[in-house]
């Protein structure tokens, strides 16, 4: 399978040795050269990761970062700068990136990194969404259908570990770890927990959103 990228770099010789080198990697890489033109289309097009400077003309790239985290958008993101001190990296961090590599970089190293974050959803985004139902991470608030849901805590971690994974299973055994760490309780705990989860997100709506996989465990998606 390709890995879909883009890359926000406003320093064209660099950006052609990298859309090169990763296109001889099997990567699949579309190029910006600013940060409002990355940023319109880190919004509008399905990427895998994004390769975002942060010294770039029109918008730099902490405000292209943080502008994308609240929008919800859960593509990983990783920071290639120049700016190499820890407060630099901290502020990249704050604003919602998932790694960070100083330039000068080794190009397989770069690969490799671009590898690891393909595998997953950042966990950095502040709204989660699938079809009609959103949770908003910043104001704790979840709603399908712009009704909002009344949870319980233990129903909110349920639901992000559900969301955060959307459309893959989560198993039984992650499910309780993300709840009660090592020592979950007796067995029929998750069971109950779930079903009044399904009654809170799923109960008068047409599509139900929580499906069980029999033998892997519970999923959050569309039919």
């Amino acid at each position: 399978m390709h890995i879909h990228t883009l890359l926000i770099e406003d320093n064209l010789d660099l950006a052609a040795t990298l859309v090169e080198y990763l296109d001889i990697s099997g990567i699949i890489c579309d190029h910006a050269a600013d940060g409002q033109s990355g940023l319109n289309l880190a919004r509008h097009s399905p990427y895998d990761v994004i390769l975002l400077d942060i010294m770039l003309p029109r918008l730099d790239g902490q405000k292209v970062c943080r502008t994308l985290r609240e929008a919800g958008v859960q593509t990983p993101i990783l920071m290639i700068t120049s700016l190499d001190s820890l407060q630099d990296k901290l502020d990249g961090f704050a604003c919602g990136t998932d790694d960070y590599l100083v330039k000068p970089f080794e190009l397989p190293e770069l690969v490799a990194r671009l590898r690891a974050l393909s595998q997953r959803l950042s966990s950095q985004a502040s709204l989660l969404q699938v079809a009609d139902l959103q949770m908003n991470l910043a104001t704790r608030e979840a709603r399908r259908n712009n009704q909002r849901l009344h949870l319980s805590p233990t129903a909110w971690q349920l639901l992000e570990c559900l969301l955060r994974a959307s459309p893959n299973p989560v198993s039984r055994e992650r499910l309780e770890r993300a709840i009660w760490g090592d020592e979950p309780p007796d067995s029929n705990s998750l069971k109950v927990h779930l079903c009044r989860l399904r009654r809170s997100v799923d109960k008068g709506f047409t599509v139900p959103l929580i499906h069980t996989q029999a033998g892997v465990g519970f999923c959050l998606r569309t039919p």
